[in-house]
């Protein structure tokens, strides 16, 4: 097995965004286990899946390597386009069922969820806004924050994406500002990745091949479970294989991902918006 040892040692994400709906299974069984079993973060975990309007969030303080709900995500194939996961190890706030990711909050009649990985010593914004943190870690703060934010800045109705991108990347450089803030946030139209230290991604498309998991002795072979327009984007903290090339980010590069690809900076705030080819 591959040793991946050099990981940063606090949280972990993993994100799924893809074309059409699919399953995480494969992703997860690597990822769960590094709750417990083949790594350290023991503190609890999260995953929310996004089906139309709708969001299933499951939470445990468990770790996720033991959990039996994590049991019950690894088997069960809920599909779906928006995937965010996390698994905790505690540096603000106890290990608690209110301080699991990822995070859920309601804005411009849709629900966002937000994950993060780093930490923000001494990151004690103003909490007099409308979303205020149930539990006492620096990531739900930095959410709440994020979320006023954008509902000061766009008051009635959720903007295109080229007027949001901006507001989102100037409140996210502040608050980077203050320690390390690797995050996932998605409204189930869009899925914003923040890099601050350390996060990576594949996108998997045709041709597509076999892939081997570095936490368990697991191999999918994904030309077998696909069709030839599937297109899914895998993003996660380190790699969750060995036999695939991982992409890293660029510390300080906030990425959109739609339909499964990548949109850089400058194509997320063109004025026409286009979707991908």
């Amino acid at each position: 097995m591959k040793d991946y040892r050099d990981i940063a040692s606090m949280c972990q994400l993993l994100g799924m965004n893809c074309n059409v709906p699919t399953d995480i299974c494969f992703s997860f069984e690597g990822f769960s286990a590094r709750g417990g079993k083949t790594d350290e973060h023991q503190d609890g975990w999260g995953i929310a899946f996004f089906e139309g309007l709708g969001c299933r969030l499951f939470l445990d303080e468990k770790p996720s390597s033991t959990s039996p709900i994590a049991e019950l995500v690894r088997q069960y194939p809920i599909k779906s386009t928006h995937v965010i996961a996390h698994i905790r190890k505690a540096t603000f706030g106890g290990v608690a069922l209110e301080n699991c990711h990822p995070f859920r909050r309601e804005l411009w009649g849709c629900y966002w969820i937000f994950a993060h990985n780093g930490d923000l010593p001494d990151f004690y914004p103003e909490s007099n806004g409308f979303y205020r943190p149930v539990g006492q870690t620096d990531s739900e703060r930095a959410f709440c924050l994020i979320m006023n934010t954008l509902r000061q800045a766009f008051p009635e109705d959720k903007p295109p994406l080229e007027q949001l991108y901006p507001v989102l990347d100037e409140v996210t450089r502040a608050i980077a500002q203050q320690g390390s803030f690797n995050y996932l946030l998605s409204d189930g139209e869009h899925f914003f990745a923040h890099c601050s230290t350390k996060l990576c991604y594949i996108v998997r498309q045709a041709p597509f091949a076999a892939a081997h998991l570095i936490d368990a002795d697991l191999t999918v072979d994904f030309q077998e479970l696909t069709t030839p327009r599937d297109r899914v984007a895998i993003i996660a903290t380190v790699p969750l294989t060995d036999n695939e090339v991982w992409t890293p980010f660029q510390p300080g590069e906030l990425l959109v991902f739609r339909d499964g690809l990548p949109l850089k900076p400058e194509t997320a705030t063109n004025s026409t918006g286009d979707r991908p080819s």
